[in-house]
């Protein structure tokens, strides 16, 4: 047994000796074949078809046995590795064995593995060029891809160039390559991803910028070698510091380096400081023309239907700016305003303006219903084309990774900017609340304490008649069985849960406390016996948390049901004689499209009374404001006009050649394009009007997108200025990227969908704001929705948290909030900046809103870009915003 365990280890000594020996000779063997290839391609000169120029970076992709190769071909300067080397000469014009010049000598062979774009030094181009074969190797450079368009550059202003201060600059890598697959070639300036093998670039730290604070970066021109031996040579590429300090700073010199941000001019990519977007030159082919053509046209349907001001609220604030005084109006204080000749007259559901009563001259004519619904069919004849389906899907998606490719680079120095701006995060940042119903305004707990609270201190108010007589607060909880004791949260049953998904009707139940009608109608109407005291202090009180706050804002969206004309005095008086105002609020009328209920009910008997109701009174205050004091009063606080009920019903589309309004006579509902026509139509004579006497205009901002048709977002496309909701757009990339061209404002409710529509998850909100959709935050229905005080914080707080949003991502839609709201010129010069209506990194104040100069740079470039694309370089950029 123990000889058997000897031989067994003697054979395996053996055995490994032998392995040993084997490896040994196999690795000399190796070695000494590298070395031959290495000494056989020293003094083999190389092919002219594989000659090619390097930079220093370039030796970072070859592998160690080869380095000290190609350190000799490429030319250093290495006094160490040129005394080993034999009897070698130093010339400042290049290197020779015997007093001569190599012309081969600086050329060499490249594996087929190197990557195939390099940038040409000047020194090197220039010793080239005295060495007389220059033209030799220009006619070999065949490095760039025959498909390609010619690379272009930005040109800048005379004044925005800065004198090349000596800068020293080396250049360690260009970016990715991206090689086309498609009838689409890229010329790629910046960084950008490759599906091939073999085209990625090493990224080393070999780019250095060395700057002061008072200067701008000057890059030296460089040679780029083309396609034809054509040596292009870059404009100079200057980086331009935007100050992330206040304008006092800005006064004493002052730069904060930490948000300077760099406009390329060049090929050249920083390694340490990109430029704020990604420029891409691409070439456009037939299909895509055909495709763009097509978008130029909803575009401009757009621009023929949607209501602008004749002269914009910042040119209105510099007229009256000497007018101005330190004593403040009262809100609520009836001022005279003369009354006109002008002569209103509803013809087909639309008010027609004269200047007198003979006159037939209509003064603001609006374009005809069979005109809006044969664009509108032809919006959705576009929607429905496969190319520009696809089209769109590919810069949608192309925006959505330029977005983060910026992120990815820019993150830090955004973070590091927020930081440089004192008193300012997310807490002390003008955040407005875009979508809220005024009935659900207040959360559960609010309710619950207020009806607690009335129950205790007026038990006998009479607060409603029913059935014959008289009630109080008392005796309606006694008919109930109820006490103040026995009221609690779950018993008031007005949060949605998951009974409530996809079942609107359920949802709207939850507006009944413990599900009474008779409780609603007490304390969350303002037309009931009491005239709507209850619902005024509940109002009140919420308004006083908003002030409290300072920095949070609410648009509050309240109800006229076009039953009867009196509605508007009932509320005007409502709103005037309990004092509501906060100017932390603004207000929005909302229009039900409850036809088919009135009509079942007798109430109305065609769709003309309905518009009869909800407009002419309108038209009569703005004419006489003496007419309806307290209605005027009250339309100096609506900015927006709203049509509001469930989206999910099925509706027949509208043909081109519609009934009017009066022959609309129908038990069922009309479609939601319907509406929203004849409320647009006299919305859009009715503002012309008010502009007329100077008085302030209404916006068309309606629910819509949230479920049903893709025809809602269509119409709400041509007439809107903003919507609520809009998550339908995740269906249709056409129309999401004419949404995005048009930076039309989308209110989004992400909390409030989870409850209705779409699980939280699955909400398109980060994959709007990510392509650059001019998204906000809000949060519908407190009441049935949040759970704290502050609802429109805890909207923000879930998003940020679920999607994980970072802090200069909230402040960009705290931002873009304040610019959707309909709040005045003034407000929002105080809380954004004094040039908040221009475009781009001028209008941002990062003192004011927390937002990098940085993310609005990407965001305006972006955009540009994309327009520019759109009509093919041909796009006239205002420098406002549109109004």
């Amino acid at each position: 047994m123990e000889s058997s365990s000897v031989e067994l280890a003697l054979a395996a000594l053996f055995g490994a000796s032998v392995m040993a020996i084997s490896a040994f000779y196999i690795h000399k063997r190796s070695v000494d074949q590298v070395l031959d290839r290495l000494i056989k391609l020293r003094r083999k000169p190389p092919p002219k078809h594989q000659q090619l120029v390097v930079s220093d970076a370039d030796v970072g992709a070859v592998d160690c046995d080869e380095a000290e190769f190609y350190e000799y071909e490429i030319g250093w300067r290495s006094e160490n590795f040129l005394k080993s080397s034999g009897d070698i000469n130093v010339h400042d014009g290049g290197l020779d064995e015997d007093g001569e010049e190599d012309v081969g000598f600086e050329r060499y062979r490249v594996s087929s593995s190197m990557p195939n774009v390099r940038i040409l030094s000047n020194e090197w181009a220039d010793n080239q060029d005295k060495r007389g074969f220059s033209n030799e190797l220009d006619r070999n450079l065949d490095f760039i891809s025959s498909n390609l368009p010619p690379l272009r550059t930005q040109q800048t202003d005379g004044n925005d160039r800065y004198a090349d201060n000596s800068l020293q600059l080396r250049v360690g890598s260009v970016g990715h390559i991206v090689t086309p697959t498609s009838s689409r070639g890229y010329a790629v300036e910046s960084a950008g991803d490759s599906d091939e093998e073999g085209t990625e670039l090493a990224t080393n730290d070999g780019t250095f910028f060395p700057y002061n604070k008072d200067a701008a970066v000057s890059i030296p021109n460089l040679h780029i070698a083309t396609e034809r031996g054509n040596q292009i040579q870059s404009q100079q590429s200057t980086a331009i510091p935007y100050e992330g300090k206040a304008k006092a700073d800005e006064e004493n010199g002052k730069v904060d380096t930490t948000t300077l941000h760099y406009r390329s001019t060049d090929l050249i990519v920083a390694s340490n400081h990109i430029s704020g977007s990604t420029r891409v030159h691409e070439s456009m082919n037939v299909e895509d023309e055909e495709v763009m053509k097509m978008i130029r046209e909803c575009l401009d349907l757009r621009e023929k239907y949607v209501f602008r001001e004749k002269i914009a609220p910042w040119m209105k604030g510099a007229d009256h700016e000497h007018v101005k005084s330190d004593v403040k109006q009262n809100p609520l204080e009836f001022v005279p305003v003369e009354a006109t000749a002008h002569h209103c007259r509803m013809e087909d559901g639309v008010v027609h303006v004269y200047a007198s009563e003979t006159d037939t001259e209509d003064l603001f004519p609006v374009a005809s219903s069979t005109a809006f619904f044969t664009d509108m069919h032809h919006i959705l004849k576009v929607l429905s084309v496969g190319n520009v389906r696809s089209t769109c899907h590919h810069r949608l998606r192309f925006l959505e990774e330029k977005f983060r490719l910026h992120v990815l680079v820019n993150a830090d120095r955004e973070f590091l900017a927020q930081k440089s701006a004192p008193h300012r995060d997310l807490y002390n940042i003008r955040k407005v609340d875009t979508h809220v119903h005024h009935s659900a305004c207040m959360n559960q707990k609010h309710l619950l304490r207020f009806i607690k609270s009335k129950l205790r201190k007026e038990p006998d108010e009479v607060v409603i008649f029913r059935d014959g007589q008289y009630l109080t607060l008392k005796e309606v909880f006694e008919s109930l069985d109820l006490t103040g004791y026995d009221l609690n949260v779950d018993l008031l049953d007005v949060h949605a849960d998951k009974s409530t998904f996809h079942r609107f009707d359920k949802f709207n139940l939850k507006y009944n406390p413990c599900g009474q009608s008779r409780l609603r109608e007490i304390f969350l109407k303002q037309d009931n016996l009491i005239q709507g005291r209850f619902l005024a202090e509940v109002t009140k009180e919420v308004l006083s948390d908003l002030e409290a706050s300072k920095y949070q804002l609410a648009e509050y969206r309240i109800s006229i049901y076009g039953r009867k004309q009196s509605e508007w005095d009932q509320l005007a008086s409502w709103f005037v004689n309990n004092g509501i105002y906060s100017d932390n609020a603004v207000w929005l009328i909302q229009l039900p499209r409850l036809y088919n209920v009135y009509k079942s009910m007798g109430t109305v008997t065609s769709f003309q009374t309905i518009l009869d109701n909800v407009f002419i009174p309108l038209f009569e205050v703005t004419v006489d404001p003496r007419s309806h004091p307290h209605l005027h009063i009250f339309l100096m606080q609506v900015v927006g006009f709203d049509i509001v009920d469930d989206e999910s019903k099925p509706e027949r589309r509208p043909t081109k050649h519609m009934p009017t309004p009066a022959e609309w006579t129908n038990d069922f509902n009309p479609a939601f394009s319907y509406y929203a026509y004849y409320c647009y139509a006299n919305l859009y004579t009715l503002n012309k009007l008010r502009e007329s006497k100077g008085l302030p205009t209404i916006r068309f901002r309606p629910h819509c997108g949230e479920a049903g048709d893709i025809d809602h977002l269509a119409a709400g496309f041509l007439l809107c200025h903003n919507i609520s909701h809009g998550i339908n757009l995740r269906k249709s990339p056409v129309l999401q990227y004419l949404y995005y061209l048009a930076q039309i404002g989308l209110a989004m409710s992400p909390l409030s969908n989870n409850s209705l529509f779409l699980d939280y998850h699955r909400n398109p909100f980060p994959m709007f704001f990510q392509r650059g959709l001019n998204v906000s935050l809000s949060t519908d229905d407190p009441l049935q929705i949040h759970l704290t005080k502050e609802p429109l914080v805890e909207e923000y707080s879930v998003a940020a948290k679920v999607w994980k949003l970072s802090s200069c991502d909230l402040c960009e839609i705290a931002r873009n909030s304040v610019y959707q709201s309909g709040f005045s010129h003034n407000a929002k010069s105080h809380w954004l900046g004094s040039g908040y209506y221009r475009r781009g990194p001028p209008a941002n104040d990062i003192h004011k809103t927390n937002v990098p100069n940085t993310r609005i740079s990407f965001r305006h470039e972006t955009w540009e870009e994309e327009m520019q694309y759109v009509y093919a370089g041909n796009a006239k950029i205002p420098r406002e915003i549109d109004h």
